[in-house]
């Protein structure tokens, strides 16, 4: 292993619309928060929910794409590099932050309805 990579991928669902602004010198730049969901069985027995909420940017013509295709709750497959940054707090102190700048991406096909048997 010669080469270490920051590479992530998730697999989730928008947890409301993306923001697409401008900034600099007018670079597109689309923030979305997405949701992974992981379900496992505690120690009691009983089944559990662990959501996860994930901070991803996505920048240039990528970034307007992503804004006219997603909305609320679009699945998505991202593929992306972390990046971890520290600032001072307004109220002081450093805070730090991690999001996912995106490099490539999948939509994923729309939740299907389930429609009640005696209705079909």
């Amino acid at each position: 292993m010669t080469t270490m990579k920051n590479k992530v991928q998730l697999v989730g669902r928008l947890g409301k619309d993306p923001e697409l602004k401008s900034v600099g010198a007018g670079t597109p730049m689309l923030r979305m928060s997405i949701a992974t969901n992981e379900r496992f069985k505690g120690a009691d027995g009983e089944w559990k929910d662990d959501t996860q909420w994930h901070p991803v940017v996505a920048w240039g013509k990528q970034a307007e794409r992503l804004a006219a295709q997603l909305r609320k709750g679009a699945g998505i497959v991202i593929e992306g590099r972390l990046v971890h940054k520290t600032y001072e707090a307004k109220e002081g102190g450093k805070r730090t932050s991690t999001e996912v700048i995106l490099s490539d991406y999948q939509l994923l096909a729309p939740k299907q309805e389930t429609v009640p048997a005696e209705m079909t």
